[in-house]
């Protein structure tokens, strides 16, 4: 992306021991749930000083400006440092490297880890003094109380196939709408600049794409029209499967190594979530049927990074997807 890195002022970190019951009764760190607004302990003509965003849990108002902010989910990671904003802490992903690896390591450098994605720790993110939290109901919407009494928390409904509109609502809480549309042009031309590449708006559509994940502990997913990478594909224009229109809730069709066929395409993109033999990943690429597919046989098939295609979920992610999608389809 070309938005601009912007610098913010770091203040001083909490006591590392503060307690999640602690947050809960300072008033420093109050704000209501019901109304979202403050409590009463900053200081005169705060109101001034805030803004209200519509969020999956109401009106929630925020500081005009955040200094201070805490993401705790990739979605909003991706979301908070495409605009400029380095935030003082997020959770991690369930992978190795903690924060996604698509993610500039200079960005991610001192970003306080605050927990398992599903699971942070309240005491870490109190610690850290956040003026603003960004997350999803579907998420942690059953922490939305405890969250709001340590600082304004700012949902949207789910994450995925809404990342435009979330990454929206991002923007709004961090006063951002600016920098957020000089990343949707981006966006957009990069998104012309591929298609053309391809042979135009035609040749894009004649071209179908199936997106297949092995998942370790689950089936394999064969990704329909209504999740993240879906929307990309369907940026550029590119044609999909029927076998696209069968998947539950437009998300993905399950299948078994031995219906693997099924995903077939012009060309086949693929990732691993978990470890290959687990996810059923290396017995069902040596397989028959998948040797036997055109895509294969073709040399249209392409084994992507899962922490970039499938968990980012956001425009820097975005913006690398579509140059690994040009690569491939044009070789």
């Amino acid at each position: 992306m070309t938005a601009k890195t912007l610098s913010h002022r770091s203040r001083t970190l909490a006591t590392a021991s503060l307690t999640v019951a602690a947050a809960l009764t300072l008033s420093a760190c109050g704000f209501s749930t019901e109304s979202g607004s403050d409590s009463g302990s900053n200081s005169e003509g705060s109101a001034e000083a805030s803004r209200t965003v519509k969020t999956a849990m109401g009106d929630v108002k925020v500081p005009a400006a955040p200094q201070r902010v805490v993401v705790l989910d990739t979605a909003e990671l991706d979301s908070v440092l495409t605009l400029g904003v380095k935030p003082v802490g997020a959770t991690h992903a369930d992978v190795e490297s903690g924060f996604l690896n698509y993610l500039p390591k200079d960005q991610v450098a001192g970003i306080k880890d605050v927990g398992q994605m599903m699971t942070p720790n309240l005491e870490a993110i109190a610690g850290l003094e956040p003026d603003l939290i960004l997350t999803s109901k579907i998420r942690h919407g059953d922490k939305y109380a405890e969250l709001s009494r340590i600082a304004p928390t700012v949902m949207t409904e789910n994450t995925g196939y809404p990342w435009k509109e979330n990454f929206q609502v991002h923007a709004e809480a961090l006063d951002k709408k600016a920098e957020a549309k000089m990343v949707t042009d981006d966006y957009a031309r990069h998104v012309a600049d591929v298609t053309k590449a391809l042979g135009g708006k035609d040749r894009a559509a004649a071209t179908e794409v199936n997106m297949v994940r092995f998942v370790e502990g689950a089936d394999i997913r064969i990704y329909g029209r209504k999740n993240y990478i879906a929307t990309i594909l369907a940026d550029v224009g590119l044609g999909r499967p029927a076998i696209t229109d069968k998947a539950k809730d437009g998300f993905s069709y399950d299948v078994s190594p031995e219906k693997i066929d099924l995903a077939d395409a012009d060309a086949v993109f693929h990732s691993t979530y978990g470890d290959p033999k687990k996810a059923k990943e290396t017995r069902t690429t040596g397989s028959g049927l998948w040797k036997n597919m055109d895509a294969v046989k073709n040399g249209k098939v392409f084994a992507v990074d899962d922490q970039l295609w499938i968990q980012g979920i956001g425009y820097t992610a975005a913006d690398k997807i579509l140059s690994e999608l040009q690569t491939s389809l044009t070789k």
